[in-house]
């Protein structure tokens, strides 16, 4: 093919996929922000093959046939709930091909000696992060599935043991560069790499995915990077750096969130344990409980309502039924919106996915910053299932956990309900002040159940 027009395929596609992430950054736009980006990832298959002059495609139509129905049947059977899994083994799918690629052209050169420094270094630099991102992405999807417990999982030690891991493999990997034909090098670098990658997200607790979803995101995007170098594609150096780049911003945005310090995420070091809190002190004789009767009552004469959904209208489902509530209360004549906070669930968007999958309208979801200024002319705030990210011992108690992390003001609304199964913590395994406030009320129960039954109470008093 070409030299010209090869280059100019490449640019074209690498336009499509910087428009289709600018699409991506609005939810009215996202959908065309996908086609965008998926044009431009067909672009660059298509004309990348026949510039190969691939003389057998049995190998390839096996592989996209069998990769397309792998994926349709997960996209269409998973549950949204279950969209942070999914998308860690996206990452750690990501990551393993990247390792594929380099172990492969490693061996495809027969140990050449005269094989280029930079494209050793470019195997080396893709089997490290690769393998990392494959077994750590692993780990994530295991905890997330609750396949392995969620809680930080380590052992006296543990950050010892990665710098001397992390060490073995930088070390590995100038051997390779020295002395390319002894492939022994190659099989240390994968399983010191791979060690790696558990041993840096099994310390990780379930609180922190967020992060660690964003973070390993960004290393698959540095690997197909680093693969490009190898293979000598620009429009996947292209991807890559894209993909990487836009991951360390995401982690950065959600290191802020979550009050995490990034250094501590890249070393697998997060939640650190603060002083312990008797719950007990928090909400003896201070929490009051309410009936969907009594909060349909209060909804009635509400003018703005809040709703702040969280991981437990993830876990019961209820994004349907909240939409459905909505609806009824905004019947009644009062203004409704929901309170996003960035890192609410279990990945950065979680509750914009779930939300707009019940149709409920972009325009009423209001990010962090901009609703919580509202809050103090709100109502009736509704708090389905969130806990951490209400917590006002994030902006009060210098001795807590959580001291510092951005949350939603709920608690300056001018009443508050929590739908909630128990006081029982969040990730975080703190108390909830808010729930023993004065202007805060309990509806304990699932919370499907709950909300349906408050929207089954207003639609009776009309």
């Amino acid at each position: 093919m070409n030299e010209s027009f090869l280059d100019l395929a490449y640019l074209v596609a690498a336009a499509l996929f910087i428009l289709g992430i600018k699409g991506l950054t609005r939810p009215r736009t996202a959908v065309r922000g996908n086609m965008l980006s998926a044009s431009g990832m067909l672009l660059a298959v298509v004309v990348t093959l026949l510039d190969k002059n691939v003389l057998s495609y049995e190998w390839i139509i096996g592989g996209i046939a069998l990769g397309g129905i792998l994926g349709a049947i997960l996209a269409t059977r998973i549950q949204m709930t279950a969209i942070p899994q999914m998308v860690a083994l996206l990452n750690g799918f990501g990551g393993g091909a990247s390792l594929a690629v380099a172990v492969a052209n490693y061996f495809q050169g027969g140990f050449n000696t005269e094989t280029g420094i930079i494209t050793l270094i470019a195997i080396g630099t893709t089997v490290l992060i690769g393998a990392v991102t494959l077994t750590g992405s692993m780990v994530a999807f295991g905890k997330l599935q609750e396949i392995i417990s969620g809680q930080s999982i380590g052992f006296p030690g543990m950050k010892l043991v990665n710098a001397v891991l992390l060490a073995t493999a930088i070390y590995a990997i100038v051997m390779v560069i020295i002395n390319p034909t002894d492939a022994s090098w190659v099989y240390v670098l994968i399983a010191t790499a791979s060690i790696l990658g558990l041993f840096l997200v099994l310390p990780i607790g379930g609180a922190d995915m967020p992060v660690v979803i964003a973070l390993l995101n960004s290393y698959s995007g540095i690997a197909a990077a680093s693969a490009g170098f190898i293979m000598g594609n620009t429009v996947l150096i292209v991807t890559g750096s894209l993909v990487g780049a836009s991951g360390i911003i995401l982690t950065r945005i959600m290191c802020v969130a979550m009050n995490r310090s990034l250094f501590n995420v890249l070393f697998g070091v997060m939640a650190e344990g603060g002083e312990t809190i008797d719950a007990d002190e928090v909400y003896e004789g201070k929490v009051k409980s309410t009936s969907p009767d009594e909060v349909a009552m209060m909804l009635e004469t509400a003018r703005r309502v809040v709703i702040i959904p969280g991981y437990g209208m993830a876990m019961a489902q209820a994004q349907h039924a909240v939409r459905e509530m909505a609806n009824a209360i905004e019947e009644m004549g009062a203004n409704v919106e929901y309170a996003i906070h960035p890192v609410a669930g279990r990945m950065p968007g979680h509750m914009n996915v779930l939300l707009a999958e019940a149709e409920v309208p972009y325009d009423k979801l209001v990010e962090m910053d901009r609703i919580n200024p509202t809050f103090d002319q709100t109502d009736i705030a509704i708090v389905i299932g969130a806990n951490d990210v209400t917590n006002p011992m994030a902006r009060e108690d210098k001795g807590s956990p959580i001291y510092g992390m951005p949350i939603l003001n709920v608690d300056k609304a001018k009443t508050v309900i929590v739908v909630k199964r128990s006081l029982s913590p969040g990730f975080a395994g703190l108390p909830n002040p808010l729930f023993a406030m004065d202007n805060t009320l309990m509806l304990f129960g699932d919370g499907k159940q709950a909300v349906v039954e408050i929207t089954q109470a207003l639609k009776e008093a009309r």
